[in-house]
């Protein structure tokens, strides 16, 4: 269903009420529209008995042109039916599910906003799997700072420059500038950026452009320093032009993932058991962003990966999307909620093993 209605970030109503009906009709208590957001919600089975409460993650936006490209739809679907299931014993055995609708990852990070209102502080454990052309048990990802520069001078005929002051030369000299500072970023550091406004007309000098960039690294401090550079690339830029600027954040930024090896290893445990055993380790090199930093800062985080398709298939791709909803999507989704639900029952039954992933989720923050 989710995959025959696709919805971008913040605009997942159908998919969102999909969710949630069916949450409701297996007896969650659903509280809708978290901080405001319509198309989130956290779904409660509490047990009423002492325990652990564990969160089931689900993203259901798509992607523009080719919908579920990045699997959203299958990821949804594993984290409730894990939910499910694990409701099925959590009677006996004590603890509470959250099953927390989070919108809008590819663009606006609803986790993002729920992490800093809170919402992840009092989880003990927070998972989802990710489909992927290969089984993994995740990988750190970048922290992610997106900035938008805005250049403003003087109208003036292209004849008569000399009466004008343009941004556009502004923007292009920043552009170069910014280009520049790529040679001298750490490793694993990334700069990307576009004009999006240059003018309208070319025998008028722009009063107004602007830049639009994505400054990445392996932390946010980092990040931060290194926009704080493109940021005097751009102050030099002006006073060279004449011209002033702003800058804004004009999309969510996002936070590295703190990766819990306890939890990388017991997921590899129940892949292994379901006869997925050519298991990819943690991919210590960082690659691309995603909201679930910010759940990782507030509470040990898991973002596995399962294979959907071969290598051949591009991520944010038409078949990609496709690949949800044949055989290897579906057996995904089921060998992916029986994996979360075991690890969530596993995790509520033994508490030297919960007592372990939090020591360590601890531990790493403080280091």
């Amino acid at each position: 269903y989710i995959y025959s209605n696709p919805e971008l970030g913040n605009e997942e109503f159908k998919s969102s009420s999909k969710l949630i009906a069916f949450l409701e009709e297996h007896n969650f208590t659903v509280e809708k529209g978290l901080l405001g957001i319509e198309t989130s919600f956290r779904a409660i089975y509490d047990s009423k008995k002492p325990g652990a409460t564990i969160g089931y993650l689900c993203e259901y936006d798509a992607l523009p042109e080719v919908g579920h490209g990045c699997g959203h739809n299958l990821i949804a679907a594993t984290s409730i039916g894990a939910g499910v299931a694990l409701k099925e014993i959590i009677d006996d055995i004590g603890g509470e599910i959250r099953v927390i609708g989070t919108p809008a990852e590819e663009n606006f990070g609803g986790k993002v906003s729920m992490a800093n209102a809170h919402v992840f502080d009092d989880v003990d454990v927070a998972m989802m799997i990710h489909p992927d052309t290969e089984d993994g048990v995740g990988g750190r990802t970048l922290a992610l700072l997106p900035l938008k520069f805005e250049f403003y001078g003087v109208n003036t005929h292209g004849c008569s420059p000399e009466h004008g002051k343009s941004a556009l030369d502004a923007a292009v000299m920043s552009y170069i500038g910014i280009n520049l500072l790529r040679q001298y970023a750490l490793p694993n550091s990334y700069i990307h950026g576009i004009i999006r406004d240059g003018g309208e007309a070319a025998n008028v000098i722009p009063a107004y452009a602007s830049l639009e960039y994505y400054f990445r690294g392996t932390s946010m401090q980092y990040v931060k320093e290194l926009s704080q550079r493109a940021i005097d690339c751009v102050e030099g830029a002006c006073k060279a032009s004449g011209c002033t600027y702003q800058v804004t954040t004009y999309e969510c930024p996002y936070e590295d993932c703190v990766i819990n090896y306890t939890l990388c290893d017991l997921l590899k445990e129940e892949y292994v058991a379901l006869g997925r055993t050519d298991v990819k380790p943690v991919d210590e090199v960082p690659n691309g962003s995603s909201d679930i930093g910010s759940v990782s800062y507030c509470c040990p985080a898991l973002h596995g990966y399962i294979k959907i398709a071969d290598a051949c298939v591009n991520g944010h791709s038409k078949e990609m999307a496709a690949a949800t909803i044949h055989e290897a999507g579906r057996k995904a989704l089921r060998d992916g909620a029986i994996t979360l639900a075991n690890l969530g029952r596993r995790l509520l039954m033994e508490e030297d093993l919960l007592r372990k992933v939090q020591d360590e989720f601890h531990k790493t923050l403080k280091r």
